[in-house]
């Protein structure tokens, strides 16, 4: 034990089948038909975060030197919000959807049930441990579903914390964690799942979804990508170098949405780099390094690999750059005059490293992002409505946000998720419950609708030709004219 944290075990290989066999035991009792059923357990998710939230902070700061502030803006507010809006709304949510009405179909009462797609996988990465386990869970308690978790192994204070909590607070028929490194996820991956959802880089989505195919189990993957910053010199000075500085040190950068590279004007770069060092020095005025306030990089590997980036850039680095790899700590890094080809632009960066690349104006920089992957998140700086429409109407991403970042994930009502290599699907809130859903069609047609559709039998006559003919929609006319065009 170190203080209230219990020591890091992986799941014997040998158990993990028969873990996923009792889980489907457990589904196939019926239990979490139960509205009421989904309410208990949320409500329990809700007081696990809840009762042990010192015991969170805990875990964070051993796995992460995560300040507790910190982790409760980014992981538990957004964690416990999932829960509340899950169990207020799973009713509502759950409930039998009837189609749109048809003059053709409303005599079938065509339905839509809202069920559950049976045993789900959420395989969750080291950076936001809580919230991209604990999160997607509840949206998964929501729709009905058995669950296991499978949180990171280079974060064994929160892996080991969560499994001792998910057992001792839900229902152990129905949810689970599994703990291991590759051995163990290779095992689990052997097996047919009903949905999984996995959070983490491109590189292991590959493999996952590769070993999904074979068993024919849905995907959904959050990944990430380099999510570019767009400045403009009209924007607030202030409020960008401070809210953009802010993401990219929340968790010394390893955020899947954090800002990954700005494109500056050139007639602006030394005041928007000025400002952004004010920002730095504002948040740590004693350093990073010695500040309670600044996480450290994951791992001796992340750490090799954030610092080889740095040191191989051919950029200028204008705030930061010391390191200690004794402690895994990187200093908030501004570097000006990066090229698109630098070593800081060839992957995802995920540490507290920034490059700034000079541009002439809005078209060159919008040229650069598009000639890459679409990220995860892109960002946009200005007061300018005509600014911000330009950059959203001619670019791809999974989300756009002006004048902040990184908040949207928690925001309520909005989804997450990627588009192109930087992910498939959504979760958050109700696109969580919809992800974990079986959308399933129902009709209940009666004997009197043959007097409408007796053309479908045959022998088929020049008049059920013709009765067939008049369920055809019409359409306007081809030629854009007033009036529509019949069959």
């Amino acid at each position: 034990m170190t203080g209230t944290i219990p020591k890091f075990s992986s799941t014997p290989l040998d158990e993990i089948p028969v873990i996923r066999e009792n889980l489907r035991n457990g589904f196939r009792t019926g239990k979490s038909k139960s509205i009421a059923y989904r309410k208990q357990q949320l409500l329990a998710l809700a007081y696990m975060i809840k009762d042990n939230a010192a015991r969170l902070h805990e875990a964070l700061d051993l796995d992460l030197h995560r300040a507790p502030a910190e982790t409760n803006f980014i992981e538990i507010f957004p964690s416990l919000a999932e829960a509340k809006e899950a169990y207020s709304s799973v009713g509502k949510w759950s409930k039998p959807e009837r189609a749109h009405w048809s003059f053709n179909w409303f005599a079938m009462n065509p339905t839509i049930r809202k069920e559950a797609k049976g045993v789900v996988l959420i395989i969750s990465p080291f950076n936001y441990p809580i919230t991209l386990s604990l999160g997607p869970l509840a949206g998964a308690i929501a729709a009905g579903n058995a669950c296991v978790l499978k949180p990171s192994e280079l974060t064994p204070a929160y892996s080991a914390l969560v499994a001792e909590l998910v057992s001792q607070y839900l229902d152990p028929e129905m949810y689970t964690v599994i703990n291991g490194a590759i051995p163990e996820t290779t095992e689990m991956l052997k097996l047919q799942w009903d949905h999984i959802l996995y959070t983490g880089g491109a590189r292991v989505a590959s493999i996952i979804l590769g070993a999904a195919a074979k068993t024919l189990t849905p995907v959904t993957t959050e990944l990430g990508g380099k999510s570019p910053v767009f400045i403009d010199p009209k924007c607030d000075l202030h409020m960008t170098a401070k809210r953009l500085m802010w993401g990219k040190a929340t968790n010394a950068g390893q955020t899947c949405i954090a800002p990954d590279y700005v494109l500056v004007p050139r007639s602006f770069v030394d005041t928007f780099v000025k400002a952004c060092i004010e920002a730095l020095k504002e948040f740590f005025p004693h350093g990073a390094e010695k500040s309670d306030s600044y996480a450290r990089v994951i791992s001796p590997g992340h750490f090799a690999r954030i610092k080889g980036l740095l040191d191989g850039t051919r950029g200028t680095i204008a705030y930061g750059g010391s390191t200690n790899e004794d402690t895994k700590f990187i200093e908030p890094t501004l570097v000006v005059g990066v090229k698109n080809d630098d070593s800081l632009m060839s992957e995802e960066i995920f540490g507290p490293v920034l490059p700034i690349i000079v541009v002439e104006d809005v078209d060159e920089a919008l040229q650069i992002v598009n000639s890459r992957d679409h990220p995860l998140a892109l960002y946009v700086f200005s007061k300018d409505a005509a600014y911000k429409a330009k950059v959203f109407d001619n670019t791809q991403s999974g989300a756009c946000v002006a004048n902040d970042c990184i908040v949207h994930y928690a925001t309520e009502g909005l989804p997450f998720g990627g588009i192109g290599p930087s992910g498939s699907g959504m979760q958050g809130g109700k696109f969580s419950f919809d992800t974990f859903t079986h959308f399933r069609a129902t009709l209940d047609n009666p004997k009197w609708v043959d007097i409408i559709l007796g053309g479908r039998y045959a022998p088929f006559t020049p008049k059920k030709q013709a009765s067939i003919e008049k369920m055809f929609p019409s359409f306007p006319r081809r030629d854009g004219s007033s009036g529509w065009s019949l069959w």
